[in-house]
């Protein structure tokens, strides 16, 4: 030691104050932490958010201050457990997914693209080339004109960004496609057929009863018959045709009063006709029901809705003459709109068999002809209508005895194509019976004849149908004369009584 240098300083003394500092406190804790974990003392040390330069009079600013002091501190913890968790181990174990991600320390850098700022967009098409209106660009052999094929072919690309959206032109709008205008205009003419069809689509939904006839009105209309009483249950369906489809449906104890007839009682099983609104198959009805002179007024062929609401009336009105005349038919309970309520034909849930399904012995079949020429004659003098669609399809076999179904084509023998279709109706009887094997079995004419009362004499069958078109031509030209309804065929009894 030389005497001559100058003596160490004693250390001073630490007060009482300083001790208690809470900034000497932290400094000691953040010289611990970083002895016993050096690797994550970089994490804990960062700059202490203090009020000096910053404003703290706002309590949202104060609590982000203490939110990202939070965040910093339950970092820095998890990190020492996850060091503690791992050791030595080769296979390490990351905590990440439990750390803080507050958004104030998110260092984001300024060379990240924000793809929905940039002006070039890579899945955006370029904008085509526009020719001025002079038509044409370049020069010599660089001429370029607005027919040219690239040119087209890209503007036809780029104009599929207009179709509607459910039309998926996919990213070919990127690849520098050249659609020519033949491709073009067929796209193009597809999107509309789509938009239209997809627009149709609802309307079709709601409105159509093409599937088992039940739309959502005709489902409210069966389930206000089951919550009034009316009907107990509809146990499914018995019959799907071109114009309607049968439900069969247990009865309940609701009984119909009415003021100007007797009360009717509901059968125990009922048959539920329901009459397709759209999409049927029966496209044809207008010739039934527009010359009918008791619908005529009210026939309108531009709304389809209440064309087969007119339908179901049509039917209704048919049976109730038949069923007042005695003719073995389902009886009418009930029309609400286009859903028509019978009685069940059958037992048990079982329908009737048609006569066509049906075998019978030749005493059985020789007794339905019978039956079947005594109705006919019946629904022509006594309820004044013509079948006009008679066959072994719509007549059942039930009980011993045949019942006649499927009513609401008939009309008058008045119609102007009345007669025609007396004659269709004798010509499938008489053919069903005579190869069922019964021998007294009348032809079609005859069978006309016995039925109509009309003496009609001619040797084959062509001059036949032609006398009957003279017979309707002759009682048409009457009735627009006189304004009547009102028979001119000659016959050889009684004449029929027309008219309601």
């Amino acid at each position: 030691q030389c005497p001559w240098g100058a003596p160490k300083a004693a250390p001073m003394s630490c007060s009482l104050a300083d001790v208690m500092s809470e900034q000497l406190a932290k400094e000691l804790q953040l010289e611990e932490e970083s002895g016993a974990f050096p690797e994550v003392a970089a994490v804990a040390e960062g700059p202490f958010i203090t009020g000096e330069n910053i404003d703290t009079s706002s309590d949202l600013m104060l609590a982000q201050m203490l939110q990202m002091e939070f965040d910093r501190e339950y970092d820095a913890q998890l990190r020492r457990e996850e060091k503690k968790f791992n050791g030595d181990s080769k296979v390490s174990i990351s905590f990440e997914n439990y750390r803080k991600v507050h958004p104030f320390d998110s260092d984001s850098s300024e060379d990240e693209v924000d793809w929905q700022d940039t002006r070039h967009d890579p899945y955006r098409a370029d904008k085509p080339t526009t020719t001025p209106k002079k038509g044409f660009i370049g020069k010599g052999k660089d001429i370029t004109t607005k027919h040219d094929e690239v040119v087209c072919g890209r503007k036809n690309t780029a104009r599929m960004e207009n179709f509607a959206p459910e039309f998926q032109v996919g990213d070919g709008i990127g690849m520098d496609l050249k659609l020519s205008n033949q491709v073009f205009n067929a796209l193009k003419q597809h999107a509309y057929s789509e938009e239209r069809r997809s627009a149709r689509l609802h309307e079709k939904k709601e409105h159509s009863t093409a599937e088992k006839a039940v739309d959502p009105k005709t489902r409210l209309l069966l389930y206000k018959m089951v919550n009034s009483g009316m009907l107990e249950t509809i146990t499914g369906c018995i019959s799907t045709g071109k114009e309607s489809v049968v439900f069969h449906a247990y009865g309940g104890k609701y009984v119909l009063y009415f003021t100007t007839e007797e009360d009717k009682v509901i059968p125990p099983e009922c048959a539920i006709k329901v009459f397709k609104t759209t999409l049927n198959e029966f496209k044809n009805r207008d010739k039934y029901i527009k010359d009918d002179y008791r619908f005529k007024d009210r026939f309108s062929k531009l709304n389809p809705r209440k064309i087969i609401r007119m339908w179901a009336e049509k039917e209704m009105h048919n049976l109730t003459r038949m069923q007042n005349a005695g003719i073995p038919c389902p009886q009418v309970v009930i029309l609400k709109k286009h859903v028509l309520v019978m009685s069940f034909i059958g037992q048990d849930q079982a329908p009737a068999p048609k006569l066509k399904d049906v075998k019978l012995s030749s005493e059985d079949m020789k007794k339905a002809y019978y039956q079947v020429l005594n109705m006919m004659q019946q629904l022509y003098k006594e309820c004044n209508l013509v079948h006009a669609d008679l066959s072994e399809y719509n007549m059942l076999w039930h009980e011993g005895k045949v019942w006649l179904i499927d009513v609401s084509q008939s009309v008058e023998p008045t119609h102007p194509h009345g007669l025609e279709f007396l004659f269709r109706d004798c010509r499938n009887v008489s053919q069903f019976f005579q190869k069922g094997g019964v021998t007294e079995a009348l032809n079609e004419r005859e069978l006309f004849n016995a039925v109509s009362n009309l003496n009609i004499t001619a040797e084959n069958e062509m001059d036949f149908q032609a006398e009957i078109e003279a017979l309707e031509k002759m009682n048409e030209d009457h009735v627009q004369k006189h304004g009547k309804k009102v028979s001119t065929f000659p016959s050889d009894g009684d004449p029929p009584i027309w008219g309601e």
